[in-house]
């Protein structure tokens, strides 16, 4: 008979075999998984914040350019540490470099 201390699991993480027991009690979810955005000066960004540009940017394919000091609302983390989604009026999936903003 076969009791959950003797199973083992291979944890892929690790490449070793772990006990079951021992997996089920480190299953927490580590925070450092999150990915940090930061602005222009080092502020610390989240899905929903709004920023205001710092420099003119020529947007590609849409033939418009922002210009500085324009206000973007509610914006939307990607998962890329240098890129942030956002929406603009007449601009669909636009996504601006971190570093060209700051946080309002």
């Amino acid at each position: 008979m076969t009791t959950p201390e003797d199973e083992f699991v291979y944890d892929e993480a690790t490449g070793e075999w772990v006990s079951a027991a021992d997996l089920a009690n480190s299953a927490a979810p580590e925070a450092s998984d999150a990915v940090e955005v930061r602005d222009s000066v080092g502020n610390l960004l989240a899905t929903g914040d709004s920023v205001t540009l710092i420099k003119d940017l020529k947007v590609k394919g849409a033939g418009q350019t922002l210009k500085r000091g324009t206000v973007i609302r509610s914006i939307t983390l990607t998962g890329d540490s240098q890129e942030i989604d956002c929406r603009f009026d007449g601009i669909k999936g636009l996504v601006l470099r971190a570093e060209f903003v700051r946080k309002s």
